[in-house]
């Protein structure tokens, strides 16, 4: 017999399935708090769907299989080929912008290691069919809004941002041959991991020059937004980048996010779709791995074999946030929060014990009772390790006079009730 779950697999007890909870109701809470709807769709997609967007290379990271119809197919490992699936096949229906959000349950067959597991629960917050850097604003504000939520400040959060394109314009004609973005790339995605002498060797072995190389290690340097737009303004070929930045900048100062926001070019996301302004939140001290990611991706759609519609959006997991929201303190208290206990002082009054029950949960409290007699001190203990606020004591005595105590487990104090009347009010 298996001692517990699948190597990567996470079983939830009610501790932590509290926490579980509490971090995607957040997400569900923030997210309709800026007019997202949730959606969803199959765990089991077809293998076509994943590797016509990133390629048979993928197999290798998914839990696929033939079933017993004879199809390929997958556990998801992600959302965005789904909703690409959804809004193609409505997409002339479709109020826009689409603003869409989901919770799912993803999978992948990976090596594990910190804030990285097999299975993993993720909001996917997407935009699709607006253009304008708005778009990218609000989406950027909704997962700075969503940090602080749970009590996050720009002392735990930080968000970096950048745009594929700012390298394209500084750099393609300057050095670098368009060809050899690609593999740029790549080295920029891993600079945070690795030595700058291997690095530099990369860099070199692109064959790019001293001057150039100097001027990417340069362009890399993380700066305000307010910097950046300085340090830029005059760069030949990059005025446009700027303009737009500028916009953005004053997009996110109206929608009060701008403090948590840098720019920083090492962004740039690893995913070769993405194709304008990137973004992701890391926790300030630099001791966990991203929070989310995500930005815009305009061509997906259409090379999923969707519609041509502009799009953007980001996913956020739940392991990374929740061992940052343990380390700030900022997951609720473990334990059940129970409104009422009802405690008969005697097992036949036990029908009576279910009557008080049944009229306080039809009322929406939580109630719990013994379900066989018991002692009522040993009722009252119970009560108190259910974390029970008050406890509804019936004895014979009282139920002749229609009455009840009603006893306040925090501070001990009991009141006398007419039963009838405390139930209607309750």
């Amino acid at each position: 017999m298996a001692s517990g779950p699948l190597p990567g697999f996470r079983d939830f007890y009610p501790p932590e399935y509290s926490e579980r909870a509490f971090v995607i109701q957040t997400w569900r809470d923030v997210a309709c708090r800026y007019a997202f709807v949730e959606y969803d769709g199959p765990p089991l997609e077809p293998l076509e769907l994943y590797t016509r967007k990133s390629g048979d290379e993928i197999v290798a990271q998914l839990y696929n299989f033939t079933d017993k119809g004879g199809r390929d197919v997958s556990l998801r490992p992600e959302m965005t080929p789904t909703l690409a699936r959804m809004v193609a096949a409505r997409a002339n229906a479709l109020r826009k912008p689409v603003r869409w959000f989901s919770v799912p349950q993803l999978f992948r067959y990976e090596r594990q290691q910190k804030g990285r597991l097999r299975e993993h629960f993720q909001l996917n917050v997407d935009i699709l069919g607006e253009a304008d850097v708005t778009a990218d604003a609000e989406l950027l504000a909704v997962a700075i809004d969503i940090v602080r939520a749970f009590g996050l400040t720009r002392d735990d959060v930080v968000a970096r941002v950048s745009d594929r394109r700012l390298w394209h314009d500084r750099f393609v004609g300057n050095g670098v041959a368009a060809s050899q973005l690609p593999q740029l790339f790549a080295v920029i995605d891993k600079i945070e991991r690795s030595p700058r002498d291997v690095t530099l060797e990369r860099l070199s072995t692109m064959g790019l020059g001293s001057r150039a190389i100097d001027e990417i290690l340069a362009f890399v340097q993380r700066k305000s937004v307010d910097e950046f737009i300085d340090a830029f303004a005059g760069a030949a070929g990059m005025q446009d980048r700027v303009r737009e930045l500028r916009r953005y900048r004053a997009y996110l100062q109206a929608l009060g996010v701008l403090d948590f926001v840098v720019v920083d070019t090492t962004i740039v996301r690893g995913l070769a779709y993405y194709t304008g302004i990137v973004f992701e939140l890391f926790d300030a001290r630099g001791e966990l791995r991203a929070i989310c990611g995500g930005g815009r991706y305009d061509n997906l759609l259409e090379s999923l074999g969707g519609v041509p519609m502009p799009a953007l959006g980001f996913g956020m997991g739940d392991v990374v946030l929740t061992e940052l929201l343990r380390a700030r303190g900022r997951l609720p208290a473990a334990g059940a929060s129970l409104d009422f206990w009802v405690a008969g002082s005697d097992e036949a009054l036990l029908p009576q014990v279910m009557m008080i029950a049944t009229r306080l949960r039809a009322g929406g409290r939580s109630v719990e009772y013994a379900l066989r007699g018991q002692a009522l001190g040993r009722q009252l203990k119970s009560a108190a390790a259910a974390g029970a606020q008050r406890v509804v004591i019936v004895r014979p005595d009282l139920v002749d006079q229609g009455e009840a105590v009603i006893k306040t487990l925090a501070d001990g104090r009991e009141e006398r009730v007419r039963l009838d009347d405390w139930l209607d009010a309750a």
